[in-house]
């Protein structure tokens, strides 16, 4: 008898390429950007009308092939790809969507905002996946900071990068997308169960010997592998041009430590995150109370996301 476990969030992620064929004129942007709302609809329409569903585009995408979470996981940095993380309900985890988009009239974000989230005043948050998207746009930077300092808590982790843009964004609050505004879109995960931690792979990060010793710091944390997800969110300044040629280096150094973890993610425009732990006693290094800088560029987010025992 087969079970079907349906899908309450859902994930995907494709090159530019996937949505939009290879780059063209700028008269025909219209049209690509038409074609990638009908390719996202029909995507949808696959899923319960239910589900959230959050969809990204990225200049290159990190999967891991799909079947056994050993299998290798890639860095594709040209090329059509993409892939779709399906989440079933799952006991004591919530993982919901969220978007705030950029006020033309407002300067100050209204910080009331991340409470109708669930991003303030909820105890049981632990991780926060963050996009910004249209970062090109003037006053795009002074927003995403406006999002990310408020949410700069040793309790929770924050991950992400810019991505070129969003195709999807559908919840039971459907936000509709403002166009051409710039803003920021994301996944909220809350648990007590959820154990999760980052570390940032710098400039100075740059043969297998450095990607390896960043490895091992995620693997200090001690992050239980089972019931795990891991993502990596690098600059398109980094893969193989970074490395001399030699391609797959970041994500065949995390295979090498992880060996039975799935790795996504994707390269993109600036890099959200930083070195830190969330266990369920929330033991974190020392900080001194000072905020932790986490926008960056030419550099790599490494996240692992542990979402409870699966017993």
């Amino acid at each position: 008898q087969k079970v079907q476990v349906l899908p309450q969030t859902v994930l995907y992620i494709a090159d530019a390429e996937t949505f939009s064929g290879h780059e063209e004129c700028h008269e025909q942007k219209k049209a690509r950007k038409r074609n990638s709302k009908e390719t996202a609809i029909a995507l949808e329409k696959l899923l319960p009308k239910r589900c959230q569903v959050l969809g990204l585009v990225t200049p290159g995408v990190v999967v891991t092939p799909m079947g056994s979470g050993s299998n290798q996981p890639q860095e594709i940095e040209e090329g059509e790809a993409g892939f779709a993380l399906l989440f079933p309900k799952i006991d004591g985890v919530k993982i919901h969507t969220f978007h705030f988009s950029k006020d033309l009239k407002n300067r100050v974000f209204d910080e009331s905002k991340f409470a109708e989230a669930g991003l303030k005043n909820n105890p049981d948050l632990r991780v926060v996946l963050l996009f910004g998207y249209n970062s090109w746009k003037s006053g795009a930077t002074r927003f995403l900071h406006q999002i990310v300092n408020p949410l700069n808590e040793k309790s929770i982790i924050l991950a992400g990068g810019q991505v070129e843009s969003f195709t999807s964004l559908t919840s039971e609050n459907n936000n509709a997308q403002p166009g051409d505004a710039c803003g920021v879109v994301g996944l909220a995960f809350s648990g007590p169960q959820i154990q999760s931690a980052t570390v940032l792979l710098d400039q100075d990060v740059a043969d297998e010997r450095t990607a390896e010793a960043a490895m091992q710091r995620l693997k200090a944390a001690n992050i239980p592998e089972h019931n795990t997800i891991g993502f990596m969110f690098a600059c398109v300044g980094r893969g193989y041009r970074h490395y001399k040629t030699k391609r797959n280096m970041e994500a065949d150094a995390f295979r090498k430590f992880f060996p039975n973890v799935p790795l996504f993610g994707f390269f993109g425009h600036g890099e959200i995150g930083c070195d830190r732990i969330v266990t369920g006693n929330f033991v974190l290094r020392e900080c001194n109370d000072i905020k932790d800088d986490l926008l960056h560029g030419y550099t790599t987010v490494m996240t692992l996301i542990h979402l409870g025992s699966t017993k």
